[in-house]
């Protein structure tokens, strides 16, 4: 038996929160870039070392911008995903979890650079809320296709 799958006219916001994932992205590729001219470390160095960090502020400020970088780049694929997911069964829904999430991002890199791992606390819950949500709604809108296949 074949499903057929209809994408709700709602889809369209779906798809605009996750294309501002892309600005969330230049935001860190922007801090990044910024701390590390101001440190003075070159390509192809992915983190000043323990003691430069240690030693200069700069260099760790550098490694808070890469460290808030890498975080958002490991938590990208598995967003979009269960949002896109999320999208064709709550739609509504997904877009205002998908918009949390977006906004606890950027709060998390700019809070994570300007004053380190304990300033990431409000952007870390904002986005985890908004993940949870876009998780379990992605999980039933595959529960009730699998249903009904």
């Amino acid at each position: 038996m074949s499903l057929i799958l209809e994408v709700p006219k709602e889809y369209g916001y779906v798809l605009a929160v996750a294309t501002s994932t892309i600005f969330v992205n230049t935001y860190h590729k922007i801090i990044s870039s910024s701390a590390r001219k101001a440190s003075g470390l070159t390509y192809p160095i992915p983190y000043a070392s323990q003691e430069q960090a240690a030693k200069d502020p700069k260099a760790y400020k550098f490694n808070l911008a890469q460290r808030a970088h890498a975080n958002f780049g490991e938590n990208l694929t598995p967003f979009l995903t269960g949002l896109l997911v999320a999208g064709l069964g709550y739609p509504t829904q997904a877009t205002w979890a998908g918009s949390a999430w977006v906004v606890g991002r950027f709060a998390y890199a700019y809070a994570y650079t300007n004053w380190g791992p304990s300033g990431r606390l409000y952007g870390y819950v904002i986005s985890q809320l908004g993940k949870m949500a876009i998780t379990t709604m992605a999980v039933l809108t595959a529960w009730n296709m699998v249903k009904v296949a």
